[in-house]
């Protein structure tokens, strides 16, 4: 029986989230995709999630989305880098178990299952999505994705006894009191808790109980993101809301009118370091130009300062 040690001390870290960069013909750039992901494993990253919500995941066709699993497999595996790779599946549940078992058949170590978008959710119901994904793919961790704050405690902890590798939990309630309540009924020890709304909600979730926290700033600043990592390993509070106080425009700009930039303000960034390009798939959209001085201004700081630790050679330049 698998133990999933490797995959539980994944989630317990930094999650990242990589973009979907798009060439000019609105294809995936494999080259650009590559390159960024080189740069997240030269930094310290060592947990991957292809097809996340950053990675674009509702635009992304079947066939791009298995694309992207392999190239994230291709990549760990030529870096020579032990990384956990965290494959993004969703939508029905046959989509979703089918794109699991080609998740496994690639290469990937664990699923985040995404929060499931019917507007009509009982908590029996919850539990039957994610246990047929889970049942499925017995060899891979399962990690839902929970957004939804009517799920219970007691369903999390019912689809963990019916599913042993069901190990994780990517929170992404905005609610910290009701994140400590859910994990307790759930199990604390039982599942890896992961702040999922990033490093902004990373410090407050964290002194409740949670391990890991996901990111799309790290495609940015990984230096800022895995420093704030080890100051809430070591309890040092302050240290981590300095780091804080540094990242919180960039994540307020992204938080923006309901997350509409949430992606588009990660692109940006990255086409001023030029890293990708700023494409980005409706029904998300470019950064105004007005918007654009402001996400300029951050990455020039952080790059003076050595935040976004860029490796030689790791550049593409648009």
């Amino acid at each position: 029986m698998t133990d999933f040690v490797a995959q539980r001390a994944a989630l317990a870290d930094v999650v990242a989230i990589p973009v979907t960069p798009f060439d000019a013909e609105d294809r995936i750039d494999a080259g650009a995709y590559r390159a960024l992901l080189r740069r997240l494993l030269t930094a310290g990253v060592r947990a991957l999630t292809p097809n996340g919500n950053t990675s674009e995941f509702y635009s992304l066709t079947p066939a791009e989305r298995r694309a992207e699993v392999a190239l994230t497999v291709e990549a760990v595996a030529e870096s020579g880098v032990e990384a956990q790779i965290l494959a993004g599946v969703g939508q029905e549940v046959p989509a979703a178990v089918a794109a699991a078992r080609e998740a496994a058949e690639a290469g990937a170590h664990m699923v985040m299952v995404h929060q499931p978008v019917h507007p009509y959710v009982s908590q029996e119901g919850w539990l039957a999505y994610h246990r047929a994904i889970a049942e499925a793919v017995p060899e891979l961790g399962v990690v839902p994705y929970l957004r939804n704050p009517a799920i219970e405690g007691g369903t999390l902890a019912r689809l963990g006894a019916a599913c042993p590798n069901v190990i994780g939990v990517k929170y992404a309630v905005p609610d910290p009191v009701r994140f400590a309540t859910v994990s307790r009924d759930a199990g604390l020890d039982r599942f890896v808790w992961v702040a999922g709304l990033a490093e902004l909600s990373a410090p407050a979730y964290f002194a409740s109980g949670a391990t890991g926290f996901t990111s799309g700033l790290v495609n940015v600043a990984p230096r800022l993101t895995l420093a704030m990592l080890r100051a809430l390993r070591a309890a040092d509070y302050p240290a981590a809301m300095r780091i804080w106080e540094e990242i919180r425009p960039f994540e307020e700009l992204r938080a923006e009118r309901q997350s509409a930039n949430n992606v588009t303000v990660v692109k940006e960034a990255l086409a001023h370091l030029g890293l990708c390009r700023r494409d980005i798939r409706p029904p998300s959209s470019p950064l105004p130009e007005a918007e654009r001085g402001a996400v300029a201004a951050l990455v020039g700081r952080w790059r003076a300062a050595g935040s976004t630790s860029e490796a030689p050679g790791t550049e593409v330049r648009r």
